[in-house]
């Protein structure tokens, strides 16, 4: 079964319903209660009808209740008289007495918006449901919860969302839903700039895969009053994604198209960097590894000594301190990226620390080396795929489950922590980057893969001749991560449930 919001049956309405009315991912949408949430959806996953409820029991509330008026965008009129239907079959369902639909015309100022058909639905609490059928030039005077549906897809949306926004000063909301139409796009964008919190709001993520784990399919066939079975269900999807072709990325995986090229530019890179931070390089040769364990440590203790700890005793000794370290034995590099954070919130690199075929031990010295030198070390953020385990698990065995993450790195965990580095790289407030040709390479590495800023499968080749993969960037990418979630602990906002029905007899699906 999926997870739903909970329901109460009157008696009157005791009968043989669905165990759910809203799929998992749409009760948590509409459980969101922040001021600005926006969703990147898959197409027709029911996000809008799911919307519609939220709307209704919104508007049908009294004002000590929060209730509000709604403003429904559309950009155009078949979008807006489905959700309309939405928001009248919800009303019937939840026994909220409202009026008939009127159709109407925007009392706005220009003509272009006295041309704009709206269809609203009244109800005794004083609040309406207002659809339009196209954007008005202006929302000046207005307050309650706006809603702009496929917004990817409208026209000037940058100067919509500006418009959108005064609805918060008075306590309005602003639901942003669409499918992605672009990395360029003003949507793309603001999903971005939530995610690196260079605008506070949530983001929603719902594709077509997670959409149908979550019983899409299983609905469709209840709409259709056919039995669900896996092997339907296959074959349905697969038939949806040959259908969308070549644009099931976009249209089913949310992922914005024409997303090519280096993510970082040279000049912004180039800026944050420093002459003065330097780069601490170690390579093993052939043979190292099966030395005795005296000579090895020694050698390393040496090194240590002699490079690292002048510029550990350098360090200020009142600032605090993370670390992020890329793995790699062998093939590619491993990369630790301390950060020192100042009281002014600003993250600084003071050195880097390259090793190249470095033995598994000896990597565990010079980590507990760096990090037990460190000043005031808050934590870590330590790969931990693959061979990277090991040294992310003593790691966390040393000091301790709270101050060393162990991250599985994957496109979730890229699409959630490399917009932040991109913001802070852009607000100066990580800074203090080596200028040094091979960390500029990996950080001009990250590229739009799937629509996620990542490093992508390919190799370089650095200044040592040997290979790299973008080890450096992603070590930067753990160590501002490390600096986010040790030191303030990770953000996780709470809602309060909403009861989305009290009465749901009679359902009807269609507008799904």
């Amino acid at each position: 079964m999926t997870s739903a919001v909970p329901f109460e049956i009157p008696n009157t309405a005791l009968k043989a319903v669905p165990a759910a009315v809203l799929m998992g991912y749409q009760a948590r949408w509409v459980a969101d209660r922040s001021p600005l949430k926006v969703m990147e959806k898959s197409r027709r996953t029911g996000i809008t009808w799911g919307e519609a409820s939220d709307n209704v029991l919104t508007a049908a509330s009294d004002r000590t209740a929060g209730g509000q008026n709604v403003y429904y965008i559309a950009y155009n009129q078949d979008m807006t008289i489905e959700y309309i239907q939405a928001c009248a079959m919800w009303a019937r369902l939840f026994n909220r007495a409202a009026g008939e639909i009127d159709e109407g015309f925007w009392d706005g100022e220009s003509e272009e918006d006295k041309a704009i058909k709206t269809y609203t639905i009244r109800f005794p609490s004083g609040f309406r449901i207002v659809a339009l059928s196209s954007r008005p030039s202006n929302l000046r005077g207005r307050q309650g919860v706006i809603v702009i549906d496929e917004a990817a897809f409208h026209d000037q949306l940058k100067e919509l969302l500006k418009a959108a926004m005064a609805m918060l000063i008075w306590g309005g909301q602003v639901h942003v839903i669409s499918t992605h139409n672009g990395t360029d796009n003003p949507f793309a964008e603001l999903v971005e700039d939530i995610r690196s919190g260079r605008r506070k709001g949530t983001v929603h993520r719902v594709d077509f895969q997670e959409a149908v784990a979550d019983g899409l399919y299983q609905r469709v066939c209840m709409r259709l009053g056919k039995p669900w079975t896996a092997e339907d269900e296959a074959l349905w999807k697969a038939g949806v994604y040959a259908f969308y072709g070549d644009g099931a990325a976009e249209e089913l995986d949310c992922i914005p198209s024409n997303g090519t090229g280096a993510w970082l530019s040279r000049a912004l890179i180039e800026l944050r960097m420093s002459a003065d931070t330097p780069v601490l390089r170690w390579e093993c040769k052939p043979g190292f590894e099966v030395l005795s364990d005296g000579i090895r440590k020694a050698e390393a203790n040496d090194w240590l000594e002699a490079q690292m700890l002048p510029l550990l005793e350098k360090l200020p000794a009142q600032a605090i301190s993370f670390d992020g370290e890329d793995f790699g034995r062998s093939g590619d590099l491993s990369v630790h990226i301390p950060l020192l954070q100042h009281q002014n919130l600003v993250r600084q690199v003071p050195f880097a620390v390259e090793l190249r075929n470095v033995p598994f031990r000896q990597q565990e010295q010079i980590a507990f080396y760096l990090l037990d030198r460190l000043p005031r070390f808050m934590g870590g953020a330590f790969d931990a795929r693959g061979n990277g385990q090991f040294l992310a698990e003593v790691a966390m065995q040393r000091y301790g489950a709270s101050r060393i993450q162990q991250v599985m790195l994957s496109e979730g965990w890229y699409r959630e922590h490399m917009p932040p580095v991109k913001a802070a790289l852009e607000d100066g407030t990580l800074t203090g980057l080596p200028k040094d040709a091979d960390i500029l390479a990996d950080l001009r590495a990250v590229q739009i893969v799937r629509g996620v800023p990542r490093i992508p499968d390919t190799r370089s080749t650095g200044e040592d001749k040997g290979k790299r993969h973008g080890d450096a960037a992603v070590a930067v990418a753990l160590a501002y991560f490390a600096s986010r979630e040790i030191n303030l602990g990770p953000v996780k906002a709470t809602t309060r449930e909403r009861k989305v029905s009290e009465h749901i007899g009679g359902i009807n699906l269609n507008g799904f």
